[in-house]
């Protein structure tokens, strides 16, 4: 199958998912759950790696900075920026992309092979915007708080390198946070995240809904999603920074 149908496809996959619920009480209870199993469950990876990853980026910047006519607040400063613009956002998106791509596409592609699907079909029931519809939701809805926690938590784990280690002071490091902040860089993180997240959730959808044959099929739609769902939020990244930044 090439790539044109499958574009097709996925955009038709939108149609049938963009529909009204038919019964709400029903939809609310799934949307709860997705953000359960999408959102929250994905906390502590997210936490942990953005501390850590805040705290590499800090110390790296430390040693690279050799002259003694370079503040140290440029630290806090490069911090900031690299967290805010790029880790938060962008690879924080592809971690989720591998963790969460990877059980929507298991989730819904055994319900395929095991003709629950077809099920739902046979009762009357739109199968795509009752499986899909509550994954975008919740990616979009909780996201953009979870990206917002891992900002925090990477700059903080900057100061907490620099503090632990000696390398610089705490003082230069809020100073270099404070030094020319710009709120559209906030706005664009998160634009950025809000698209991620509706590609981390329809993307692995599709390849789950349209797969064909067994568990060992439903394994390859799951590493395909993966990988599909990477190269589209760098992609995407790409284009968005053209648009917004340049």
């Amino acid at each position: 199958m090439n790539y044109i149908e499958h574009i097709g496809k996925y955009f038709l996959m939108l149609s049938q998912v963009f529909r009204k619920p038919q019964k709400w009480r029903v939809f609310y209870e799934s949307l709860f759950k997705e953000i359960e199993e999408l959102g929250l469950k994905s906390l502590g990876i997210i936490m942990f790696i953005s501390f850590f990853i805040g705290g590499v980026i800090a110390l790296q910047t430390a040693l690279n900075l050799e002259s003694p006519f370079i503040p140290k607040s440029l630290i806090g400063f490069a911090a900031k920026r690299s967290v805010i613009l790029e880790f938060a956002p962008t690879f924080c998106s592809i971690i989720l992309a591998g963790k969460v791509g990877s059980y929507i596409t298991s989730s819904i592609g055994t319900m395929r092979v095991t003709e629950q699907i077809d099920a739902l079909e046979v009762m009357g029931i739109n199968s795509l915007n009752h499986l899909v519809f509550p994954k975008i939701l919740a990616t979009l809805f909780f996201y953009p708080f979870l990206i917002a926690l891992a900002m925090a938590l990477g700059i903080f784990g900057g100061w907490i390198a620099g503090v632990f280690s000696g390398l610089f002071s705490g003082v230069d490091y809020v100073t270099g946070i404070q030094t020319d902040f710009n709120p559209f860089l906030i706005t664009y993180a998160i634009i950025k995240t809000l698209v991620f997240a509706f590609l981390i959730a329809t993307v692995p959808s599709y390849h789950g809904y349209y797969v064909k044959g067994g568990s060992i099929a439903v394994g390859k739609a799951s590493t395909q999603s993966v990988v599909w769902t990477t190269i589209l939020i760098v992609i995407a990244n790409y284009l968005l920074t053209q648009m917004l930044l340049t």
